[in-house]
């Protein structure tokens, strides 16, 4: 293993190459200056506030530690032994309660399984510069990354919780998203906050409190266009849950980070506030409620101010629950017409825009979250120990 291998997936250390290496002051100060590409920004293998080491098997130097935040990541790492690779075997069921259903997706479109073994998967979300998909493993404070031809590896760990006392429960990071600029934002269970991934791999805080009290445990988010940020916060992250003593806040809320980085609570009437989507003109913010006595999609109108009102119910799953099958409303996304695909009780629910239910993806199992990917027509889904995609006729939203 070579130098320059080495250096081309980590950008503070092809600095350092370049300072050791070479003598030309204009060439070192050009690599100073190189903006690494997002697949370079691989993985955090320690604590994002720890120096990074790096121990090259073939280098001549037995191991180099790095005492800079440029460097905060390595190259992907294999997963653990119980993470199966799968060849896009088909699994799974479509139920159509609508005609309408096959204008999204063709009734012979395979649901095809990707990879195996997760504890509880979630958070997809598709990075544009590089052609890969990212994910969450909640419990194994982990984000994998799956690219087609070289399967899962992983890409983030710690992803949600740095802390130095172990800990259980879901302390992992949960919904993912980009924002503007490409960046990986995080909603990060143990560390109670919403984070971000820059460039060169150092990580920020973008909210950790409301009126001075800590979150509960943020869970899903979704950008506006205009850069304002908006997630919820359910207890799920805390060990004990809604009981746990090291909750601050009386009640789970939907919040918006403006650009400006002020945090405005939107509501504190859900019980358990989950995924979060807007619809394609942004007039509607979507917010699903994971909670089996009441499990509902609510529908607000969003003010000219960014805050939200004229509160109603969605669609209400609480007899899906009632009835047996598997989930919870959980996370959504919306395609580029106002459908919804929202995961809930059977599967992957889709919705028309005045919510009728069109019919359901069926897993098979209790399903977590959704994502657009490749050209935006190709649906990722985690559901439990799975990741798997099926094919639309429809296109993601802003994709």
């Amino acid at each position: 293993m070579s130098w320059a291998f080495i250096a081309e997936h980590c950008p503070a250390l092809r600095i350092l190459a370049a300072r050791q290496f070479s003598s030309d002051p204009g060439q070192r100060s050009a690599l100073d200056g190189d903006e690494p590409d997002s697949d370079s920004s691989r993985i955090n293998t320690i604590p994002m506030n720890s120096p990074c080491f790096i121990r090259p098997a073939a280098v001549a130097l037995a191991s180099v530690v790095l005492f800079t935040a440029g460097c905060q990541h390595t190259m992907l790492q294999p997963p653990p032994a119980e993470i199966r690779a799968h060849g896009g075997e088909t699994f799974g069921t479509l139920e159509v309660n609508d005609p309408k259903f096959f204008t999204l997706i063709e009734l012979t479109a395979p649901l095809q399984k990707l990879a195996s073994g997760f504890d509880w998967s979630e958070g997809p979300v598709w990075i544009k510069k590089g052609g890969y998909l990212l994910f969450s493993d909640v419990p194994k404070n982990t984000v994998y990354h799956w690219k087609e031809g070289r399967g899962v590896n992983v890409y983030l760990q710690p992803s949600g919780y740095t802390g130095a006392e172990p800990r259980g429960g879901e302390p992992g990071s949960n919904g993912l998203t980009t924002d503007a600029q490409g960046r990986l934002v995080l909603c990060e269970h143990g560390d109670r906050r919403v984070g971000r991934v820059e460039k060169r791999g150092r990580h920020i805080t973008l909210a950790d409190r409301y009126n001075g009290r800590r979150f509960n445990s943020p869970n899903d988010l979704a950008y506006k266009s205009n850069g304002d940020l908006y997630f919820t916060d359910p207890p799920y992250g805390l060990e004990k849950n809604v009981n746990d003593p090291k909750k601050e806040l009386a009640f789970q809320g939907v919040y918006r980070l403006s650009s400006k980085g002020e945090v405005t609570l939107l509501t504190d009437q859900m019980t358990r506030p989950n995924g979060i989507a807007f619809s394609p003109d942004e007039k509607t913010l979507y917010v699903a409620n994971s909670d089996s006595k009441k499990a509902v999609w609510m529908a607000y109108d969003v003010k000219a101010d960014g805050t939200i009102g004229n509160g109603r119910v969605f669609f209400d799953s609480t007899p899906m629950v009632a009835a047996g099958k598997k989930g919870l409303p959980d996370g959504l996304k919306v395609d580029a017409a106002g459908n919804l695909f929202a995961t809930g009780p059977g599967g992957v629910l889709v919705f028309s825009p005045d919510g009728k239910h069109l019919g359901t993806i069926n897993t098979g199992e209790a399903t977590a979250n959704v994502g657009w990917g490749d050209d935006g027509s190709v649906l990722y889904i985690t559901a439990d120990m799975y990741l798997c995609r099926i094919k639309t006729r429809t296109r993601g939203d802003r994709f």
